[in-house]
This record gives C-alpha cells, structure tokens and sequence, in this order.
C-alpha cells in the first residue's frame, strides 16, 4: 500500500500545530508532522512499536490540548490506524 495515509497524518498534524494554543504544542505537533513526512518518503515504512510510541504522544498532547486540536490529532490518528491495518504483526 502507498504511504499516502502517512503524509495525510502529516499533514493533519500540521493544521493541529497551526491551531496549538502555545509554543510548545505547537512544535511537538510540527515535529510529529515532519517526522511523519519522513516516514511516508523512506524506502522501508515504519513498524508496530514506532507507530504505537508515536500514537501514545499524539494521544497525551490531544489530552492536554482539548478542542480543535484534539479532533484534529484524532484524524491523523485515524490515518495511522489505517496505515497499520496494512502491516503484518500486532
């Protein structure tokens, strides 16, 4: 499967960071968002544990942050999910 499910997080997870309410969030999720971009490009995908530790931050900032960027984190992670529901494993 293409890795288009991974840049759709990314992106997501820029429009979270331009919606952050402070500094820090906002650059957690833009690092989150590059960090996904480089995941979608790299010639071998990401496994079960770097999604799941990836998942767990995303989580624990929406938690923090609430709102808009909480529904927007939740897209992205949706977009994770469906990404891992092609990979073999866990």
């Amino acid at each position: 499967m293409s890795r288009t499910t991974l840049e759709r997080a990314a992106s997501t997870l820029e429009e979270a960071a331009n919606a952050a309410s402070d500094d820090e969030t906002k650059q957690r999720l833009e690092s989150q968002s590059s960090q996904f971009e480089s995941l979608a490009d790299a010639n071998r995908g990401p496994d079960h544990g770097k999604l799941a530790r990836h998942e767990h931050v995303l989580t624990e900032i929406a938690d923090e942050e609430g709102g808009a960027v909480a529904n927007l984190i939740a897209e992205a992670l949706e977009s994770i999910h469906a990404y891992r529901e092609t990979l073999e494993g866990v």
